[in-house]
């Protein structure tokens, strides 16, 4: 899901304040590329797992790629939702299959006990910033998951901070190549603690003369008893919540590998039922 600006966010510098991924999702794809499905095969084991229907919200859908596999190769029924229209363009012309809507993951208006399952994959959660945010996000899946439908959820995890250092000590840099073009990526993190956002700052360089582009967006850092309070409070039960293996750690998830019972690195894997007799109208 395309993070929305925040108030008190840094002001971007001249050379342009927007995200060359989400504005270039060709790129997107090429940076972070997924041929293996590991994703997507890793949220159908727990779907699967969990005797999921096969009616499936995916929030935060991006290109498309995801809800593509699950829909062809799982023989899923997926709506991809995005706040991004250039994505959703992109995820209708090059991953057919689900029907896809931009749209706001707080707000987005289907119809009450539609889905049998929804998906918040790499971090989509952590998008919503405030509490009333999250409070908004869970009301409306309360609402359109059906009784005992699933959340599944992967998503940095906020108590990895708590002492730990290593990703915010030094600016990360990355290259991506296309069209003989090769874009390099400075990224910088760091924690806006009264907030309990874990903030970036990324600089975009490319080698034909193009102007820099920053980018500038962050994610609510969760803890894993918060999260766990805040589901109840929404009426779901926490059946998993673990650190690895997932399509994001390292090593990444393989068919057949069981959860952790930790849940201290830098990913938080989390699977939720919704209790049919507490299921919101909101």
């Amino acid at each position: 899901m395309t993070p929305r600006p925040l108030p008190t966010e840094p002001a971007a510098p001249a050379a342009g304040h927007r995200n060359l991924l989400t504005d270039d999702p060709e790129l997107y794809e090429l940076r972070f590329p997924d041929p293996g499905f590991t994703a997507a095969r890793w949220a159908e084991s727990v779907l699967r797992g969990y005797g999921a229907g096969p009616n499936v919200l995916d929030l935060g859908c991006g290109t498309g790629r995801d809800a593509e596999w699950l829909h062809r190769a799982a023989g899923r029924t997926v709506t991809g939702l995005d706040s991004s229209a250039t994505m959703i363009e992109y995820a209708r012309a090059h991953h057919p299959g689900p029907v896809y809507h931009v749209g706001d993951m707080r707000t987005f208006p289907f119809a009450a006990g539609r889905f049998d399952a929804a998906l918040c994959l790499d971090s989509a959660l952590l998008y919503c910033h405030t509490n009333e945010d999250l409070d908004a996000l869970l009301g409306r899946l309360g609402r359109h998951l059906r009784p005992g439908g699933l959340l599944v959820a992967e998503m940095r995890n906020g108590a990895f901070f708590l002492g730990r250092t290593e990703l915010l000590d030094a600016p990360r840099t990355d290259t991506v190549t296309r069209d003989g073009v090769t874009h390099t990526s400075h990224t910088t993190l760091w924690i806006d603690r009264a907030a309990q956002l874990l903030r970036r700052t990324r600089t975009w360089t490319s080698d034909d003369g193009a102007a820099p582009v920053a980018q500038h967006s962050a994610w609510r850092l969760l803890f894993p008893q918060e999260l766990r309070h805040l589901l109840a409070a929404h009426g779901f039960t926490v059946l998993a919540l673990y650190d690895r293996p997932g399509p994001r750690t390292e090593p990444p998830w393989t068919d057949g590998d069981l959860p952790a019972d930790t849940a201290d690195e830098d990913r938080l894997h989390l699977v939720a039922r919704l209790d049919h007799r507490t299921r919101k109208r909101s």
